[in-house]
């Protein structure tokens, strides 16, 4: 990126300064549809959103450029602005760190990618369940460099079906978006047979949802 376009954001005193190369990145991939200061709030509003709950910062650069990206994909498909042409399915729990990561992880591994996924918290825990990321690993199904998310509107806006799990009335609710509430047990604090019970139950739900889709399920 030229100075010229890096003095083109706002001049704002950034607590890193990779949000500010975050911002002029964005602000470029972004271009034409939105403006530099929205990009700007995105990237601030991510990283404060994400610092909240961090107890390790070591990741949070990685994390904060992932979620900052996705939320404004997700904007811009829902303006519009942006064509997809695969059913985007937001799975919500309260923490993030368990149903919910392990439903949108089962459903991109058994839809074959055939549906984008994203999932996020109503209240988001510091770190992934342990005994999640073991139960899904035995499917060979990678969660290690999953964090759990803040609940955004934009994600919700981008959404063709949001599937709810125990978050109660903390997600928004817009016109024309179908709501579907799975009704799980909280793998939290569960040992990993208990958790693995789970886990089959999310995979005999997301059998059902993809035959909804007209997809065909893979075995995990």
């Amino acid at each position: 990126m030229s100075e010229n376009e890096r003095r083109a954001l706002p001049g704002l005193a950034y607590p890193e300064e990779y949000l500010h190369r975050l911002a002029g990145d964005l602000a470029i991939r972004f271009a034409g549809v939105f403006t530099p200061e929205t990009v700007e709030r995105y990237v601030l509003e991510s990283y404060t959103g994400l610092l909240r709950t961090a107890k390790v910062k070591a990741h949070l650069a990685q994390a904060t450029i992932r979620f900052t990206t996705d939320r404004l994909t997700a904007l811009a498909q829902a303006k519009g602005a942006v064509a997809y042409d695969l059913p985007e399915v937001l799975f919500v729990c309260e923490q993030n760190a368990g149903r919910s990561q392990m439903a949108a992880a089962l459903t991109a591994a058994m839809s074959g990618g055939r549906v984008h996924v994203r999932s996020a918290g109503s209240m988001p825990a510091a770190q992934l369940n342990p005994a999640v990321i073991a139960a899904l690993a035995e499917l060979d199904i990678d969660l290690t460099h999953e964090f759990p998310k803040p609940l955004t509107d934009d994600v919700v806006q981008a959404a063709d079906v949001v599937i709810t799990m125990g978050c109660g009335d903390a997600c928004p609710v817009y016109p024309g978006k179908r709501y579907v509430d799975w009704a799980l047990d909280d793998p939290a604090d569960l040992p990993i047979e208990r958790v693995r019970l789970i886990r089959d139950d999310i995979t005999n739900h997301v059998h059902k949802l993809l035959a909804e889709l007209g997809i065909e399920s893979r075995v995990p």
